[in-house]
This record gives structure tokens, sequence and C-alpha cells, in this order.
């Protein structure tokens, strides 16, 4: 099994294909680098690609003090060095793009582009007043989901994101058993997650600065407070690309993940 040692964790990773620009997909809440696993075939005939489970999730090691996402940058920024791949694209989906939002912004030369789809930046500055019942509704289906796992309710919990933040209603039946055991066995990351102050915001000042390519991408099926936050975040990074996926939501890579391929292969060469 593939394990690295990077900012004084144990990460599991996997390494895909020999030729082309090195390329990390960072995943969200809740699962792993298998999410992925749909788009890898497809992005590796062009690039070297990395996907890793995130720490506290799956096969890398579990730390016992309150995480961060900042920490999660780190961790991406070690592994990348550790491997010899940066600078590198970095693909980030939900949780994962505030990920790679977090390194964009603290160590820009780490990346050669960034492609991220609906990070779940709910506590953003509400300035559009239009914004804020939206980021309101984002947060009250999260409170509620927080208190399921405090009560225990992993099960629960995992259940109630699926379907409530991310897939819509039916979408835990539509998970098979697997996916849905990751989604229990992580549950207690994302409530680790919930607990990090400054998880949910990023540096609008240091993006602004931030002078790679970027790609920024939502759902026209995904719950509603997602487009005004991706939005947003476009309008402070200079040269960004806004775009939709209409008939998807919150993961295209898994319910679109051919035409997911196609856009990251074409926005990546044309980044250079």
């Amino acid at each position: 099994m593939p394990m690295i040692a990077a900012n004084g964790v144990s990460l599991y990773y996997e390494l895909t294909g020999d030729t082309g620009d090195p390329l990390v997909l960072v995943h969200g809440s809740w699962v792993d680098h298998a999410s992925w696993l749909a788009v890898v075939p497809g992005l590796s005939r062009n690039h070297r690609v990395l996907s890793y489970d995130r720490r506290g999730h799956s096969k890398s090691e579990k730390a016992q003090t309150q995480g961060s996402f900042d920490e999660d940058a780190d961790d991406l920024s070690a592994l990348l060095s550790e491997l010899g791949l940066a600078p590198a694209h970095v693909v980030g989906n939900s949780a994962g793009s505030i990920v790679a939002l977090k390194l964009a912004c603290r160590q820009p030369s780490a990346l050669r582009s960034l492609v991220i789809h609906e990070p779940p930046l709910l506590n953003l500055p509400a300035d559009d007043p239009r914004m804020m019942p939206l980021l309101k509704d984002g947060q009250r289906r999260a409170e509620a989901i927080r208190r399921m796992l405090e009560a225990g309710d992993a099960a629960g919990g995992a259940r109630a994101f699926v379907e409530t933040l991310a897939f819509g209603l039916g979408g835990w039946e539509r998970l098979s058993s697997r996916l849905r055991e990751t989604f229990i066995s992580n549950a207690g990351t994302w409530l680790d997650e919930t607990n990090d102050p400054t998880g949910l915001t990023v540096d609008f000042g240091a993006l602004e600065r931030f002078r790679r390519p970027a790609m920024l991408t939502y759902g026209g099926k995904s719950p509603p407070f997602f487009r005004p936050i991706v939005e947003k975040v476009a309008g402070v990074i200079p040269g960004s690309r806004l775009e939709s996926y209409p008939g998807d939501g919150h993961t295209p890579h898994i319910s679109n993940p051919e035409e997911f391929g196609r856009r990251v292969n074409a926005f990546t060469a044309a980044s250079g």
C-alpha cells in the first residue's frame, strides 16, 4: 500500500500515468481517493495523476488533534514536494476545493493551474443581500448534520449530508454499499472540519494576487447556495473562467466523468 510521510502524517496515495504534467485530485469530505476513479483513466492519458486520501480519511492517518483546512493545504504541499510533482495542476471538489484554494493562497508556486467545483464556503461575507438567505440555508443544513454526528449518529449524519448537501433526496439509496460505508467511517473527519474556525472562508486578498490559470464550476442541479459562492470566488481570482455543468450536481466527476475529464484536459492543455 503506497504511503508517504507528509507534514507529520502518513498519507495514502496512488500515482497513475507516466507522461505529461502532474495533476493532483483533491477529494471532498466523507469520501476518499476512490471518488475520482471514473476520471483517472482519461486524465492519465495526458498527465501524471496523483490521487490521495486526505488526513483522517480512509487509508490515511487519523491524527488525534484538531485539524484544519490550512493543515490539509500544508499536507498537499508536502505531498507534492515529497513526490517531486510540484508545480501541479490542482483539481478539487467540494471541501477538496477549499484545500486547493487554501494552497493557492499560501503557496501559489505549487500550482500550474487551479480547477475547483463548488467549495462549501458557507461563512463567506455576504455583501450581496441576495446571497445571505442562500448561505443561511446551507448553514442550517450543515448544523442539522452536525447535531446528528455529535449525538453519535454517524449513519444518519452521512445520509443527511448526501441528501441535503450533496446529491439530493434519494441520493443515499443510489450509492453503492461500499461508498455508504466510506461516508459513515469518515463522518468524524467532517465533524472535525466543522470545528475549524476559519475553514469555510478564504483569504480574498491572497486570491486577488493569484496569477495562475483558474477554472471554477458549479452544477445546475446542486443546492442553490453553491452557485453564488462559486461566482463570488471567481470574481476575485484575476482572469478566472466560470463554467457550469447544467445537467449535473455536486460531483460531476462521478455523474458525468467523460465530460469532466474532457473539460479538465482541455483547460490544462490551454494553461501550458
